[in-house]
């Protein structure tokens, strides 16, 4: 019984993640890519966008604490991070990293950095969330 509850509740919380609008179809895509072999495929991925994304922020804020400030090289690295934020089906961190995107286009300082923040704590909050999930799935396996 409590392996067919801990299944449940993984089933409940991955559901949450959708409802919520924290992840998109291309999540299931990427599930859709396990299999026996490998069954923890996606949370394997995950693990590498979160270093990846790691460098991509620092880089983010390196650049921010520049003056004059390079708006170009700001969209340039913001959008390698929203394609990444995007293989993995994060859907609200990849609005946030739009939203930086047009403050850069139009040269507003002081929304790249309030998005940024924005950006941050959505990276934050997924990363917090798939972990729980992944771990409640491994038990439930």
């Amino acid at each position: 019984m409590e392996g067919h509850q801990l299944q449940h509740q993984a089933a409940c919380m991955r559901k949450a993640l959708f409802d919520q609008g924290y992840l998109d179809d291309q999540f299931l895509q990427l599930e859709d890519l396990e299999d026996e072999a490998n069954p923890n495929f996606v949370e394997e991925v995950v693990k590498l966008y979160y270093s990846d994304s790691a460098r991509f922020i620092r880089n983010i804020e390196l650049t921010l604490d520049k003056n004059p400030f390079d708006f170009e090289k700001l969209d340039d690295i913001m959008h390698q991070f929203k394609g990444s934020s995007s293989s993995i089906g994060a859907k609200k961190l990849k609005t946030e990293c739009t939203q930086f995107q047009e403050y850069c286009k139009i040269g507003n300082f002081e929304g790249c950095m309030r998005t940024f923040q924005e950006v941050k704590q959505e990276h934050a909050v997924l990363k917090k969330k798939l972990e729980s999930y992944f771990q409640l799935a491994r038990q439930a396996r």
